[in-house]
């Protein structure tokens, strides 16, 4: 009975966090179909992989979108279910699939309905890009995946040997030059400018904003930088020993990690107690820890 009642919180926090994960999941896919639906179809833009080809044929043939991307995913999965680990490849992401594939046709005529599409090219790239991103960022966080291309790129990098940007590239290249061949070169532009906008909010989404810097701190005072950092900025001080590479003596390497509020009162710190210190500051893309954010908040 001991043994139940220990295991029981954290049970139900793994319950939560499942619950949690789908819920981001759903949220993901609906951002990804209202990008497909509101912004991209109804200008000719393709996003790269299977999503890509399913425009093309709703734009040529009017197949539905969601239909087509749901049958070229189900090889797609039955590949990674087979060859990329069977359960541990991911329910999540034979999920994520199936959700995106019925929401991007059940969305369409709702959208169709309440909302008319922008047909400025800079409105419908740029929105179209963040609510893409937005998208498969909540998936990822999840630890899904909308499958896709990226099971193909994975088994060529396993089986072959093909590095998965190198495939990801060829793949995308393909499905670009087809657009550019039945709609126009302007649109691959456009749909070029979906990617990167894309890929830079998934990063957002998975990373935040740099809200954080590291600075290395090598100084021949380090101990009186060290005594105020932790009284005056109340931040903790990692303490490394290095090595000069012209000299050869030994250094002491301050590490520490600060709000970007508190950059400047760290410099004028460091200028106070030892104005010939060298210091090298960095973005942190994610700090987890006792003054930032506990890993708790981020599993």
């Amino acid at each position: 009975m001991a043994k139940l009642r220990a295991l029981r919180p954290r049970t139900l926090r793994q319950a939560l966090v499942l619950v949690r994960d789908y819920l981001l999941i759903i949220t993901g896919t609906v951002c990804i179909a209202v990008s497909i639906d509101l912004f991209l179809v109804p200008n000719q833009v393709v996003t790269g992989g299977v999503s890509g080809v399913a425009i093309i044929l709703n734009n040529t043939l009017h197949a539905p979108v969601g239909v087509t991307v749901l049958a070229m995913n189900v090889p797609l999965l039955l590949i990674g279910w087979r060859f990329l680990g069977g359960f541990v490849f991911g329910i999540r992401t034979v999920v994520a699939t199936i959700i995106l594939s019925i929401m991007i046709d059940a969305l369409a005529p709702v959208i169709g309905r309440i909302v008319q599409a922008p047909h400025e090219p800079l409105l419908y790239t740029l929105y179209g890009g963040v609510l893409d991103g937005v998208g498969v960022g909540l998936v990822f966080r999840a630890r899904g995946t909308t499958g896709g291309v990226d099971i193909v790129a994975r088994f060529l990098q396993r089986w072959r040997g093909i590095p998965m940007g190198r495939s990801l590239f060829a793949m995308n290249l393909v499905v670009f030059a087809g657009a550019a061949y039945l709609f126009s070169f302007d649109k691959v532009l456009y749909a070029l400018l979906v990617a990167f906008v894309s890929a830079r909010v998934v990063d957002v989404v998975l990373e935040g904003f740099s809200y954080a810097q590291q600075a290395l701190i090598i100084s021949d005072v380090p101990a009186v930088i060290q005594a105020r950092i932790l009284a005056e900025l109340g931040r903790g001080v990692t303490v490394l020993e290095g090595q000069g590479g012209y000299t050869g003596g030994s250094r002491t390497v301050l590490l520490t990690v600060v709000a970007r509020s508190e950059i400047s009162v760290l410099k004028a710190m460091i200028g106070e107690a030892d104005p010939r210190a060298f210091v090298i500051m960095g973005n942190v893309a994610e700090v987890i820890g006792e003054g930032f954010r506990p890993l708790s908040d981020t599993i």
